[in-house]
């Protein structure tokens, strides 16, 4: 992957807008709106963010939550499909399950992948994710409001994000969201979907 400079976040969920908050976003310019379909893969023994996104398998962790409850998550992986056994036992690794003893196949394809590994499974759970996300550039941070489904349940987010925790945080309460709690998108995900 090239250098990656872990970001700070602070991501908020709900059934409904923000209203002030949402005001004071769109405030401060135009949106630019992007729509993506991405496969979440949830592991109940791990709280790594695991997902596909146009056709790469991509992992990121949680590094660290400072003081003001702000999360700095780091991409450890980006990978293209087929994936060999090196490749899939780093992941299941991330996924905190133990891998199968052998893989069956060389390489496998984004649908055996999921089909083969991922479903039988007890402890993975494949979460289909819709987002529509409006972006902006606030104060130098990453601001979006975006419309989310998780297997087709609805869920509002708004998210602030930067390398830069102080500016992060002082973003966060310009926008008046630092009264709602801080929740990335795995916790928001296993409480929609039912997972412990």
């Amino acid at each position: 992957m090239g250098e990656i400079i872990p970001r700070w976040e602070w991501r908020v969920f709900g059934t409904a807008p923000f209203d002030r908050s949402e005001d004071l976003i769109r405030a401060r310019g135009e949106a630019r709106v992007r729509r993506s379909e991405e496969d979440y893969i949830l592991s109940r023994q791990s709280m790594n963010n695991t997902k596909i996104r146009d056709g790469l398998m991509d992992i990121k962790t949680l590094q660290a939550v400072n003081g003001d409850g702000l999360e700095q998550w780091n991409p450890i992986l980006k990978a293209a499909f087929p994936l060999g056994p090196d490749v899939l036992a780093g992941i299941f690794a991330a996924f905190g399950v133990e891998a199968p003893i052998f893989f069956v196949r060389d390489v496998y394809t984004y649908e055996q992948y999921l089909d083969e590994l991922v479903g039988p499974s007890p402890d993975l759970r494949r979460v289909r994710v819709v987002k529509e996300r409006h972006g902006f550039l606030i104060d130098g941070c990453i601001v979006e409001i975006a419309d989310v489904t998780f297997d087709d349940i609805p869920r509002r987010t708004a998210a602030v994000e930067h390398e830069d925790p102080r500016l992060v945080i002082a973003t966060v309460r310009a926008l008046a969201l630092d009264g709602f709690e801080n929740v990335n998108y795995l916790r928001a995900m296993k409480a929609a979907v039912g997972m412990a």
